[in-house]
């Protein structure tokens, strides 16, 4: 069989392999589709010999891709995983710090979050939205930052808040 041939079978071939169901196929399938597409008798022993070694070879090559998908697949869990530990680091008890340190107190949102924290000396609650850069969650300029004693007079106002709400719900 020439080289001409080899390589037309080979390719017809293969675009059956890739085009095929693998758990319904068989080789006799493949032979069959190739020796009908290309009109030549693939039945012939030499033929089918080369057939069953393109197959053969098609199939090492997609056992070897999935095993390379597998360890990725493995490779990226054992990242999640160490993440995950990561995360968890950052729980001290049943307490959970931002990357900056602070204490977060609630998640109102995915990217909403009240925390307290420190900043130049003063002890702060902050209502603010984060974004994440560089793997870390980082505040943004979007929120506000409370002083204790902003807070206790938010706080003693929010009967007066929370009725307001009411009211204007009920419109």
């Amino acid at each position: 069989m020439d080289e001409e041939t080899k390589k037309l079978i080979e390719e017809t071939v293969l675009e059956i392999l890739n085009n095929s169901n693998m758990d319904e196929t068989t080789e006799y399938k493949i032979r069959k589709s190739a020796s009908e597409k290309l009109e030549i008798d693939l039945s012939e022993p030499s033929r089918k010999k080369f057939v069953r070694q393109v197959v053969e070879s098609y199939l090492r090559e997609q056992q070897g891709k999935a095993e390379q998908l597998e360890e990725q697949q493995k490779a990226e869990e054992e990242e999640e995983e160490e993440e995950e530990e990561e995360d968890n680091s950052k729980k001290r008890g049943d307490r959970e710090y931002d990357d900056e340190g602070g204490l977060i107190m609630c998640r109102l949102s995915k990217s909403r979050r009240v925390t307290i924290s420190e900043f130049r000396g003063r002890t702060l609650v902050s209502i603010r939205e984060y974004y994440s850069k560089g793997g870390k969650e980082l505040p943004s300029a979007k929120g506000i930052s409370l002083t204790p004693e902003q807070w206790a007079s938010f706080k003693k106002n929010l009967p007066a808040i929370e009725k307001a709400i009411k009211k204007m719900e009920s419109m």
